[in-house]
């Protein structure tokens, strides 16, 4: 007889419950709240449901899986379960249960029941270490993203923001360049140190370390999922002290002349490391400024690289 699997996690959120299940409802922004999610790609949606496929990470690994979500939005609740999952985990599902407490506080109860593959008792135990600490990172993290924050707003500590390039070569050459990270050390100056894994195709552990302007070491690493008709979306799982969140995209589109890339960086600035990292006296906008002078500088130095190596081939043809 296969065995069932249950468990419950809960926090309570000083914020209105329409706040809290907005969140939760918007998948789009999951890789910017959730810590655990890396990508999402919304399948197929209607009224109230959405099949979506969302790459996440789990213990020390990274896994995917395809999940049909339904959205209550008048019981405030979101129910999920995964149609194709990954080993350990045989079956999968749950529910998000929002519960008003008041007009400004909420109570988040995140449910979860499961089965593991063979009913194998590691297999089970893994899944309990995933479920434990993933549950934990999205309540708290829903918990900081709904709660208002002092002095400047929340949106004060997001950015997103684009560099493009335009290359007279093929794209195919460009994604490739940006693809092999583990010639990142050799081709790029402001790389200082690489490592990479692979153990499946497409899906990349990248740890590096990069040089500031000023010589300052960064050491990062994250999750690169790959997609090879032209786009590299990543997440940072380790970030310099001045950004909670740091996600990325690199897409790459044919043109007229060749392709443009196009470098998309969405940011959540760590407010308490603004003054320990710049001194004193700087400021939220300050972090802002800083941040996007710094990746921008870097991911246009790769394109310009990748733009190199695309229009060298098409030279040496």
């Amino acid at each position: 007889m296969t065995n069932n699997h249950r468990a419950e996690h809960r926090i309570t959120v000083q914020a209105p419950a329409r706040t809290v299940f907005g969140l939760i409802a918007n998948i789009e922004a999951w890789p910017r709240v959730f810590p655990p999610t890396v990508h999402v790609d919304v399948l197929k949606r209607t009224a109230g449901e959405e099949r979506i496929r969302i790459w996440a990470t789990a213990n020390d690994s990274v896994k995917t899986w395809t999940s049909r979500r339904v959205l209550d939005s008048e019981g405030l609740r979101v129910s999920f379960r995964q149609e194709v999952s990954q080993p350990p985990v045989a079956a999968m599902g749950g529910e998000w249960i929002i519960e008003p407490l008041s007009d400004s506080r909420t109570l988040v109860r995140l449910t979860h029941d499961f089965r593991a593959v063979d009913d194998d008792p590691e297999g089970v135990a893994w899944i309990n270490r995933a479920v434990d600490r993933n549950s934990d990172a999205e309540l708290g993290a829903l918990k900081r993203a709904a709660e208002p924050a002092p002095g400047a707003g929340a949106g004060d500590l997001s950015l997103q923001f684009d560099d493009v390039v335009e290359v007279a070569g093929d794209p195919a050459e460009v994604y490739d360049f940006l693809y092999d990270a583990r010639q990142w050390e050799r081709r790029l100056p402001h790389v200082n140190r690489v490592e990479l894994a692979e153990s499946t195709p497409n899906l990349q552990l990248l740890e590096m370390d990069t040089l500031t302007p000023n010589g300052a070491v960064h050491t990062t690493k994250s999750v690169r999922i790959c997609f090879p008709a032209g786009t590299i979306v990543y997440k940072q799982l380790k970030t310099p002290a001045l950004m909670a969140v740091h996600n990325g995209r690199w897409r790459i589109e044919k043109s007229p002349s060749g392709c443009t890339v196009t470098s998309t960086h969405t940011v959540v600035l760590n407010r308490d490391a603004v003054v320990p990292v710049l001194g004193g006296g700087a400021t939220v906008q300050d972090a802002r400024t800083f941040v996007r002078d710094a990746l921008g500088r870097n991911s246009t130095a790769t394109m310009l690289l990748a733009k190199e190596y695309a229009e060298r081939a098409v030279r040496e043809r």
